[in-house]
């Protein structure tokens, strides 16, 4: 047996709890049947089983919906703050109780790991609902005006790729800023959020002011384009993120968008070299590569190229591909057949183009969707796959020279979501952050997040902001 060889750890998929063979929608407090027949299936990507099926959401039921919320909105905007704040705390605490379950049904219906979905999206999602309902009495101390109202109806539309978390990073700040809201979860995981639902009644949260109409992109047309919301947030693709922005065009819906990313992750040559490498490897093989944010390109001083690589190829060759459900496990499956073959054509692409491919030895399982971790050297910034969100665990590396360089390399891209700078010296650090154009920059870290902190981008990246006080503008009337 190798050195770090290590038996099988798995989780328990009992502890998701009952899986339904069929959901509805949760409208007004109740689960309940689409006003359509055709159903949607939801699969495990690391076996391929069908986990259920669900409703596709027709233009009656956001009809139904939307006019829950906007009943319920009289009401619940009426609320004292503080009142607000106790069903957020409720939840919070909730969820805490329920987070075994829930971590579990999020890797089955996902494919990320336990250890992911257990030790940073389930905290993560408690501690957002616990800040904004501490927010929730505060509003008029949060710098947007001495009375700040709600907005109304806010249509939600959120991804695949952290469902919990997503859910909670809209769903919070409306909610404690006396919005409802209509939620469409993403067509390849909705089992978290219409879990949710069930916690929402368990929290005796009046009926309405969360609904949550499940579907695909159809469903989520029907919920930007309704003529009775008020605001939209949408986390997803540049490209639907375009759509939506041209149907709102001209209308007084407020909007908010957090789209697409291809970060870069500059290491210098004074930074520690296996302390970057770590940087590196949470960057871009965290959830598969499925994050908005991941650092999909590395920049690397010249003089420290080889040393970088030599050592991020040790690293790389230590991860554990597969059952998401087994806690030794460090990547799990890609979340679709659709993503995964949208990987192999990029993938395929740059080594097409003369980029240098590279991936550890790794026997991937028979069943499911999976993709080895993969690192492409000798890349041009003209590259696809230094262009292009792949969105999954392939990583692009560039070389530079100067600082100048690095930031001119870095901000060449139509995104801006996202950046990381590895050295000693706090006044490079200082300086680089003030040169990139990326709505966060992290340094001698990445991957770091915090209800207390800002999160959005520039550019083709979309605008607005997630979490902090800042987070709460979006649903205000200012």
């Amino acid at each position: 047996m190798a050195l770090f060889d290590y038996a099988p750890a798995p989780e328990s998929r009992a502890a998701a709890g009952d899986i339904a063979s069929t959901y509805g929608h949760f409208i007004d407090g109740e689960f309940v049947e689409s006003t359509g027949s055709e159903a949607l299936k939801t699969v495990d990507p690391s076996t391929e089983e069908v986990l259920a099926e669900f409703a596709q959401g027709t233009e009656a039921d956001v009809d139904r919906a939307v006019a829950a919320a906007r009943k319920a909105f009289t009401s619940w905007s009426a609320l004292p703050g503080a009142e607000r704040g106790k069903y957020l705390f409720r939840i919070a605490r909730i969820i805490q109780e329920r987070s075994r379950e829930l971590a579990v049904l999020e890797s089955i219906d996902n494919g990320k790991p336990i250890k992911e979905t257990r030790d940073v999206d389930l905290p993560l999602v408690a501690a957002h609902f616990f800040y904004y309902a501490g927010w929730a009495d505060k509003l008029e101390f949060a710098g947007y005006g001495s009375n700040p109202r709600p907005v109304g109806v806010a249509a939600q539309v959120i991804p695949w790729n952290f469902p919990l978390l997503m859910l909670a990073w809209k769903i919070a700040p409306a909610l404690a800023t006396g919005n409802t809201v209509v939620l469409k979860p993403a067509e390849t995981t909705p089992l978290t959020a219409l879990r949710f639902a069930e916690i929402c009644r368990q929290a005796g949260l009046p009926k309405g002011v969360v609904n949550i109409v499940t579907g695909d992109g159809r469903t989520g047309a029907a919920l930007t384009a309704h003529p009775e919301i008020d605001k939209v947030a949408f986390t997803g693709s540049t490209e639907v993120g375009r759509a939506i922005a041209r149907t709102l065009a001209g209308t007084t819906k407020r909007l908010s968008l957090e789209l697409g990313g291809k970060a870069a992750n500059i290491v210098f040559d004074d930074a520690p070299v296996d302390q970057a490498v770590e940087g590196i490897v949470d960057g871009i093989f965290f959830n598969q590569g499925h994050v908005c944010c991941a650092g999909s390109r590395l920049l690397v001083q010249e003089s420290v190229h080889d040393e970088v690589m030599d050592a991020l190829k040790r690293r790389m060759s230590t991860l554990r591909v597969g059952d998401p459900l087994d806690k030794n496990t460090d990547i799990g499956a890609i979340n679709s057949a659709a993503q995964l073959a949208r990987i192999q054509e990029l993938t395929a692409a740059g080594e097409a183009e003369g980029a240098e491919r590279w991936s550890p030895a790794c026997e991937l399982p028979s069943a499911g969707y999976w993709f080895a971790p993969t690192v492409f050297s000798n890349v041009s910034a003209t590259h696809r796959i230094a262009r292009e969100e792949i969105f999954g665990p392939v990583l692009s590396v560039l070389t530079f020279r100067t600082p100048e360089e690095a930031v001119a390399k870095a901000n060449n891209t139509p995104y801006g979501l996202s950046a990381g700078i590895w050295t000693e010296k706090g006044s490079r650090i200082l300086w680089m952050a003030s040169k990139l154009r990326a709505g966060v920059v992290w340094s001698n870290t990445f991957n770091k997040f915090d209800p207390t902190s800002p999160f959005g981008g520039y550019k083709e990246s979309g605008y607005g902001r997630e979490g902090g006080r800042h987070g709460l503008e979006a649903y205000l009337d200012v």
